[in-house]
Order: C-alpha cells, then sequence, then structure tokens
C-alpha cells in the first residue's frame, strides 16, 4: 500500500480481510518498550476496552476528530455545557440574547436546575468550529458563568 502516509507506517499482513461491513481490515505492528505496554494494558482495564484493536481505534479516532476541528474544513459538533447561579437576573438576559445571536450554530439547549441557586445549560451546536469556540468564549466569559466547557466532537460524516 503507498500512498502519501507510506512513510510514516509500515503495513502489513492480510489487507483482503473484511468486516461484515465489507471494509478490509489492516493488521500492523506496535513496537512499545514493557513499561508503555503495561500502562496501556492497565489504562484498557481501566477504560473497559476488551482489547488493545479498539483502544488504539478510539485513540486514533479521538485525534482525527481533533484534527477535524482544526482544519476548519465543513461542519463539527459539539455540547457546550454552562454552569451558573440563576437569581442573577442579568445573566440569564445576556446568555440568551448570546444563544440569539448564534441561533445558526444551536441545534438544541436545555434548562436543568441542579438546586435552589445553580442551574445547568447544555447547548448543542453544529457548525465551522471556530464559529463554535467563538459562541462557546462568549458564553463562558459572561459574568456570573461558574463553569463553562466546550466538548468538541464530530458529525461522524468524516469517521469510519
Amino acid at each position: 500500500m503507498v500512498d502519501r502516509y507510506s512513510h510514516m507506517c509500515y503495513l502489513y499482513g492480510n489487507s483482503n480481510t473484511k468486516r461484515k461491513d465489507g471494509m478490509a481490515l489492516i493488521r500492523f505492528g506496535v513496537s512499545l518498550d514493557s513499561k508503555l505496554s503495561e500502562d496501556f494494558d492497565k489504562w484498557c482495564a481501566a477504560n473497559a476496552y476488551d482489547n488493545r484493536s479498539e483502544a488504539i481505534r478510539d485513540l486514533i479516532r479521538d485525534n482525527l476528530v481533533k484534527d477535524e476541528w482544526s482544519s476548519a474544513k465543513g461542519d463539527v459538533t459539539g455540547v457546550i455545557t454552562l454552569v451558573y447561579d440563576h437569581h442573577k437576573r442579568e445573566l440569564l438576559d445576556g446568555l440568551i440574547s448570546i444563544q440569539h445571536d448564534h441561533q445558526g450554530l444551536i441545534i438544541a439547549s436545555q434548562h436543568i436546575h441542579l438546586d435552589h441557586n445553580n442551574c445547568l445549560e447544555v447547548i448543542i451546536v453544529k457548525g465551522r468550529s471556530k464559529e463554535i469556540g467563538r459562541l462557546a468564549s462568549k458564553l463562558r466569559a459572561a459574568k456570573g458563568v461558574k463553569h463553562g466547557e466546550l466538548v468538541a466532537t464530530t458529525t461522524g460524516s468524516n469517521i469510519k
């Protein structure tokens, strides 16, 4: 198999092996020192992986999603979470205003009462990564937001 990545990976095995969905499976070897291998096996067990292959596939996918976000090509998706004191009325008006200004990015939102004083806002977004990042920054920076986080993920169209 020769392509633009062939200088980085040595592939071997039977590339004609097919999964049930018809996609070819490629097997490759990974050289690790024994301590790193032991640590990886412990990590796999702690994260409920049945085997190293599925763990490696997920780690690769995670990095491909990060690349997808940084490439700014096409739409990505994510979740913005905010925790704030709902008694701060000016804050609520500001958060709603910011969301209305970016309604083209927001697919859905959910408001959850955590206790008498604190609320969790979950905002599902889809669009260009830079625009989503700016929206998340505006929301997190609103005075009175106790914590905000953007969880970046993929639409799935570029990940197998």
